[in-house]
């Protein structure tokens, strides 16, 4: 296994406290306005659409938009982020989600929901996303000491279930006082991530040698190499995808279900905080799960949990009980998430932070788009009830190759050789 350049020893950069580290800080300011100022989008493309035409099928096609670039945004990305300065491509993410998601913010406002512009502008905010996140992610490897990177990575994704928390019913809330003013939103944080951005005076990248470099097809084939060497990082990617995709019919259906009842999105507001918190709390645990089980038994027992949690909506949909299933299957992600990042970018060399990421993206998340577009289908077809039995079965196949796939000796074994228990 490769870890991390000795470039990143403790000489090129002291312990400094991560509450006392100016770049930290600033990047995770920025960085965390960034993701809320995307939650309050991302919420607000669906509500505009599914109560303007009433429609899940087009509501699932904006979501599928949106999901996009996670499927065919990730490599290109993940390259150029490898061979660019990293502060000047999130400079450029910034601005132009600024523009793209005023200019829905203005359509919006007139009147006009035009679902091929939402479609466009959606997922160009989202190619934009991916970019800036991979970025950020590997930006984070130069301003934190080698042993804070676990604490870093987990307040990261705490960060980012807490813009999820606050981000998704703010939106809800921000749509119910009128339709345009989510969208004005997200761009007055995009506004205010730059700006913090711009204060950070430490470098964001580590020394490369771009000259010899080859081109951006074999540094992507590179990267796929380096990725599919690694035997339990390939079949934790594969289960996650799987996953996901269950996820995507989960977030619609919630749409479906509180809509059909003739809810408000103020309902949808919160449950969403609801499993805001869970992903939150979750993430902030992760180190002490990651200390007392390690990440085969987190990966096997996240998957059996959710195989429950989706079971249990079969039987109930009531508002209460569909906040604490979100509160306990987002608590589960956000465990499983930080000990996937922790364990695969600690794998990965410098020069390849964004590749591996972007590729690591991909594998799991990039059917989330193509889950979005069959969750459409599959509730526009069957009943509620119908499609969680599915979505039940399916979770459980899930876990029982979780098991099969980190259960043995040899894993054991293996993830002691590794020190990642």
């Amino acid at each position: 296994m490769t870890v991390i350049e000795e470039s990143f020893a403790p000489e090129a950069l002291p312990p400094t406290p991560l509450g006392k580290n100016r770049s930290f800080i600033l990047l995770w300011t920025g960085a965390g306005i960034s993701i809320l100022g995307s939650r309050i989008s991302a919420i607000a493309y669906g509500l505009v659409v599914l109560w303007a035409t009433k429609s899940p099928g087009l509501t699932s096609l904006v979501t599928f938009a949106a999901l996009l670039p996670y499927l065919v945004t990730q490599l290109p990305a993940g390259a150029f982020v490898d061979r660019w300065n990293r502060r000047t491509v999130m400079v450029g993410c910034d601005l132009g989600r600024m523009v793209a998601i005023a200019i829905v913010a203005i359509t919006v406002a007139a009147g006009h929901i035009w679902i091929p512009l939402l479609m466009v502008v959606a997922f160009v905010e989202g190619s934009l996303t991916v970019m800036y996140t991979i970025a950020e992610r590997a930006a984070v490897f130069t301003v934190v000491h080698e042993e804070q990177i676990g604490g870093a990575i987990g307040a990261n994704e705490a960060r980012g279930q807490a813009a999820g928390l606050i981000g998704q019913p703010i939106g809800t809330f921000l749509f119910a006082v009128t339709r345009w003013l989510p969208f004005a939103s997200t761009a007055i944080a995009h506004v205010i991530s730059l700006s913090t951005l711009l204060l950070i005076r430490q470098d964001l990248q580590g020394q490369r040698d771009n000259e010899n470099r080859p081109n951006v097809l074999r540094d992507i084939a590179e990267g796929f190499r380096f990725v599919l060497s690694q035997k339990y990082l390939k079949r934790a990617l594969a289960l996650i995808a799987a996953s996901n995709v269950l996820f995507q019919i989960l977030g619609i259906g919630l749409l479906v279900i509180v809509q059909r009842n003739g809810g408000s999105p103020t309902i949808i507001g919160y449950i969403l905080v609801a499993s805001g918190v869970g992903g939150m709390l979750g993430a902030l645990t992760s180190n002490f799960y990651m200390k007392l089980i390690g990440i085969r038994r987190i990966f096997m027992s996240v998957n059996i949990m959710w195989t429950v949690l989706m079971g249990a909506m079969i039987f109930t949909q009531r508002p209460v009980a569909l906040g604490v299933i979100f509160c306990l299957l987002l608590y589960g992600a956000g465990v499983a998430n930080v000990a996937g990042i922790v364990y695969t970018m600690k794998i990965a060399p410098e020069e390849m932070q964004g590749r591996v990421g972007s590729i690591a993206t991909l594998m799991a998340s990039g059917a989330n788009a193509l889950g979005a577009l069959a969750a459409g289908g599959i509730l526009g077809a069957l009943s509620i009830k119908t499609t969680m039995i599915l979505v039940g079965g399916a979770m459980f196949v899930i876990a029982v190759l979780a098991i099969l796939a980190f259960g043995g000796r040899r894993a054991a074994a293996d993830e002691r050789a590794l020190n990642l228990g």
